[in-house]
């Protein structure tokens, strides 16, 4: 019973290393946004390059929207390739030279190597993204959208309004750690 205590005590000990360290208090200019949504523990407001010293309310509303958009492709680029080198490809051909989707390789050898995409695939491919990037992902004025990064733009109402605000929140800020974690 002795050494088991010894071991739990240990185990307590060591742990208090990952704890997050106290500080003091923050400047007023980080003030302003520590009650946001995604200043959550235990780290809190959690601002390493100061991009929001001296910063105002647009400045963090056009952060918070860049932050959502790259964690949103993020989450994707970690599922698809989760999803190819579990074996999963789509069916078919990539060409109409019949190359099928599966006989490329995953991840960066798809792009970079003897069997990757053609050059001329890559770009197509690159250039979608593009497309998509600077007509159709964008935070559209005038349709109503709720807050940073809803790209929605007027669309999915229905969907999203059956939530209470206290559920909407909690699904942002889940959305935002989750864009984190894959980023």
């Amino acid at each position: 019973a002795t050494m088991k205590s010894v071991i739990f005590a240990a185990a307590i000990a060591s742990a208090s290393a990952f704890a997050p360290a106290m500080t003091g208090k923050a400047t007023t200019a980080l003030n302003a946004f520590e009650g946001e949504l995604g200043a959550q523990p235990p780290i809190g407001f959690f601002d390493p390059l100061g991009l929001l010293d001296e910063a105002d309310q647009e400045r963090f509303d056009r952060l918070r929207y860049v932050e959502v958009k790259h964690g949103r492709i993020a989450q994707l680029a970690f599922l698809g390739n989760i999803f190819t080198r579990a074996g999963g490809h789509f069916g078919g051909n990539i060409d109409s030279a019949g190359h099928a989707f599966d006989s490329y390789p995953n991840g960066w050898a798809a792009i970079y190597g003897a069997d990757a995409i053609p050059v001329k695939g890559a770009v197509q491919i690159f250039s979608f993204i593009g497309l998509l990037e600077v007509a159709v992902m964008k935070d559209m004025d005038g349709f109503g959208n709720e807050f940073p990064g809803d790209l929605r733009n007027g669309t999915f109402k229905s969907a999203w309004d059956k939530f209470d605000e206290e559920t909407k929140l909690q699904k942002r800020a889940i959305e935002l750690n989750n864009g984190r974690a894959a980023m």
